[in-house]
């Protein structure tokens, strides 16, 4: 691959890319800091994306292996010198309804459903961002995630089955309605 063919994966990839790394990260930052890297590791490694018949999955696998990594530090960084988390909420643009109350409505069960899966670990919330977000198959997920087919399957299966029950709790307990 040439580094025009890079720049052309970047103009067509790239807002998928940014968007699957703020979902990954849940931070604007980490993923502006995610994102760079995925395009350096890209850069470094033009022959062996060459190989690859879907450009975006390598793109895809290489930011989960390199979120994989930098949690990895950030988890022995917090054993040695704890900070305190800033939680961010990002702000959505609500479409223009009718009904200004079908409108909140519809936000909040967005915001809803983003905090639940942003709660599941990373075994089950990387399957459901790759599947839902960025429509790959079972197939190309297996092989960014390094797992068997049946593996990713099982792990949609649970967080789903995860997912179905927090939302339920909370809309059971009068959290909207």
């Amino acid at each position: 691959m040439s580094i025009e063919e890079l720049e052309q994966c970047i103009q067509c990839y790239g807002t998928d890319i940014l968007s699957f790394c703020r979902y990954l990260t849940g931070s604007v930052w980490e993923a502006e800091d995610l994102y760079q890297d995925v395009f350096l590791v890209a850069m470094k490694r033009l022959p062996a994306i060459e190989g690859t018949q879907n450009v975006k999955s390598y793109l895809l696998g290489a930011a989960v292996k390199i979120w994989a990594n930098q949690k990895r530090k950030y988890a022995w960084r917090a054993r040695i010198a704890p900070q305190s988390e800033l939680l961010e909420e990002t702000v959505d643009s609500c479409e223009s309804a009718s009904d200004p109350e079908e409108t909140f409505l519809a936000g909040e069960e967005r915001r809803i459903v983003r905090r639940a899966v942003s709660e599941l670990p990373d075994r089950y919330r990387i399957p459901i961002l790759l599947y839902y977000m960025e429509e790959l198959s079972v197939r190309e997920m297996a092989k960014i995630l390094g797992v068997s087919e049946n593996t990713v399957k099982s792990r949609l299966h649970r967080a789903r089955r995860q997912l179905a029950q927090t939302c339920d709790t909370f809309f059971r307990k009068g959290g909207l309605l």
